[in-house]
């Protein structure tokens, strides 16, 4: 639900609450890759960019997914993994990307410390999906969560850490998309961080 404080201008609120963020990080024995959590500037409105991956993928075929990937030796650093695989992907320009935070790390299923950055981007800029990568490219608000009904919850464990993953249908243009998994506890971390949504993840 909304939280009573909540600015009508969700952008400034959502950069100042990820200004004061301290996300954490994982341990760096595993293979690192990350992503890039698109945001568009509406001000009132704002709008999460999501993608879906083709079935002709070795790894995660057909799931909706934050573009990005793995890093690579010629990265400088994982932001510019993000930033290189969302050009490659999406077709979104680095420049046009304001990046404003990093999140938490989260294990992907296949073992990648997966490092997510957001970044804010203007609505109008246009996206092309990679046909060899994507089947397509998909917004949603970020309001749209706060009243949403999960279709089921998934158990994730990593380590000694339980938790409890909500998953999510979402109707756009006559298609469904399934939102879930690493995707869903990114997701989850910023929501609660920036509209004070209170979705549970931790059993």
């Amino acid at each position: 639900m909304f939280h009573p404080m909540q600015s009508p201008n969700l952008i400034d609120q959502i950069c100042q609450r990820l200004a004061q963020h301290a996300p954490q990080r994982l341990p760096n024995d595993l293979p690192n890759a990350s992503v890039l959590v698109p945001i568009t500037r509406h001000g009132a409105s704002p709008e999460i960019i999501l993608t879906r991956r083709t079935q002709n993928l070795s790894t995660h075929k057909g799931q909706v997914a934050f573009p990005g990937g793995r890093h690579d030796p010629e990265d400088l650093t994982l932001l510019h993994t993000a930033l290189r695989e969302s050009h490659e992907e999406i077709g979104l320009p680095p420049e046009q990307v304001e990046v404003v935070a990093q999140l938490s790390d989260v294990i992907s299923l296949h073992g990648l410390r997966v490092t997510p950055f957001v970044g804010i981007v203007d609505p109008t800029v246009a996206l092309v999906a990679n046909p060899h990568e994507l089947e397509s490219i998909f917004k949603v608000p970020l309001t749209w969560f706060l009243q949403a009904e999960p279709i089921r919850r998934d158990a994730i464990k990593y380590k000694e850490l339980n938790l409890s993953v909500p998953a999510y249908h979402y109707d756009v243009q006559g298609l469904r998309y399934e939102i879930w998994g690493l995707s869903a506890i990114i997701l989850v971390e910023l929501l609660n961080l920036t509209l004070d949504a209170q979705i549970p993840l931790r059993v």
